[in-house]
């Protein structure tokens, strides 16, 4: 597979599909129900929305809001890049307000399981991702 630049097309239709792919993935999805709005602005290329949507046993990642959203995390490039490539904790930002949530905190936590195994689907992508 080629490279992909981060939060570009490319990389968010390799996202796509190996959310798509993920049986497991697949499987906690008809346990929960959550729309997540990720916008970060600042990048490269523009400001990027992008969305997760969990329901009915399907997840998916696709350009844009989430519908209906639950939650949304907004971050600038640098802050996005950090925790993309491990460089911080995701709690750190945070904790500092470097990522500003609003939404359902509640449906946030319950859906912790699927969240760690999107992760897996994030990993499957970031030996490939350019993030300059």
């Amino acid at each position: 597979m080629q490279r992909v630049r981060y939060l570009g097309s490319q990389w968010l239709a390799a996202v796509a599909e190996a959310v798509a792919s993920s049986e497991r993935l697949q499987v906690l999805a008809g346990d929960h129900e959550i729309g997540l709005t990720q916008v970060v602005t600042g990048a490269p290329h523009g400001d990027v929305t992008y969305h997760l949507q969990v329901a009915g046993g399907r997840a998916a990642i696709g350009e844009g809001p989430a519908e209906p959203e639950h939650v949304r995390f907004t971050e600038r490039w640098e802050t996005a890049v950090a925790v993309a490539t491990g460089a911080v904790n995701p709690q750190e930002p945070f904790l500092n307000g470097d990522i500003v949530f609003t939404g359902d905190h509640e449906r946030l936590v319950r859906a912790g399981e699927l969240f760690a195994e999107m992760d897996a689907a994030f990993e499957s992508v970031r030996g490939l991702t350019d993030y300059a």
